[in-house]
C-alpha cells in the first residue's frame, strides 16, 4: 500500500507494489490508482481541510508563523555558528602568528645574553681548573708535611715550617676559589633564560 506524502518530502515513485497476503492484485492496483503516487501539494491539502473545517484555518494559521519562527531561529543559530567558526579559525590564526613572533623574540634576547654567558661559563672553567691544580698542590704538600713530621728531625725544621706556611696560604686560596666558582654558579644560574 502506498503512503501519502506531503510536499515537503516529494517522492518521485510509489513506495510499494508488492501484494500483501490475502489481497488481489486488482484491489491493491484499484487503491493505488486512488491514492495516487503523486506528491501532494500542501497547501491544496489545506484548503480542503479548511472547506471542511473553517475554524482549522487558525490552526494552520499559527503552524505557519510557528514553523516560519522556527526556520528563522535555525537560520540565525547557522549564521551564529559561521561566525563563530570564522573568528575561531582567526584567532587561531592570530596565536599561530603571535607565537611564532614570541619564538622570534625570545630567541634574539637569548642571543643577546649569549656572550655574558660564554663569558661566565669560560670563567667558571678557569676557576675549576685552578681549584683542581690547587687542591692537588695542596694534596702533595700535605704528603711532604706528613713525611716530614715522620722524620722529627731538627734539620727538616725550617723546611717543614716553610711547607706549613705554604700550605696555609693554600687553603686561604682555595677558600677564595670556592667562593669564586659558587659565585660564578650563581651568576649563571641568574642569567640562565
Amino acid at each position: 500500500m502506498a503512503r501519502l506524502r506531503t510536499a515537503s518530502s516529494r517522492p518521485t515513485r510509489c513506495s510499494s507494489k508488492r501484494s500483501a497476503p490475502g489481497f488481489p492484485v486488482w484491489f491493491l492496483a484499484a487503491l493505488v490508482a486512488a491514492a495516487g503516487c503523486a506528491p501532494v501539494n500542501r497547501e491544496q491539502l489545506a484548503e480542503e481541510v479548511a472547506k471542511a473545517d473553517p475554524e482549522f484555518s487558525s490552526t494552520l494559521a499559527k503552524h505557519r508563523e510557528l514553523t516560519n519562527r522556527l526556520e528563522t531561529f535555525e537560520r540565525e543559530l547557522q549564521l551564529k555558528r559561521t561566525t563563530v567558526e570564522r573568528r575561531i579559525q582567526q584567532l587561531r590564526q592570530d596565536l599561530a602568528s603571535a607565537a611564532k613572533s614570541l619564538r622570534a623574540r625570545v630567541a634574539e634576547i637569548k642571543r643577546l645574553m649569549e656572550p655574558d654567558r660564554r663569558r661566565y661559563e669560560l670563567e667558571l672553567g678557569l676557576a675549576g681548573e685552578e681549584l683542581r691544580a690547587k687542591r692537588s698542590q695542596r694534596a702533595s704538600l700535605g704528603r711532604q708535611i706528613v713525611r716530614l713530621k715522620k722524620l722529627g728531625d731538627a734539620k727538616h725544621e725550617a723546611q717543614l715550617k716553610e711547607y706549613l706556611q705554604d700550605a696555609g696560604r693554600l687553603d686561604q686560596e682555595m677558600v677564595g676559589l670556592r667562593r669564586h666558582v659558587r659565585l660564578l654558579k650563581l651568576k649563571l644560574l641568574l642569567i640562565k633564560l
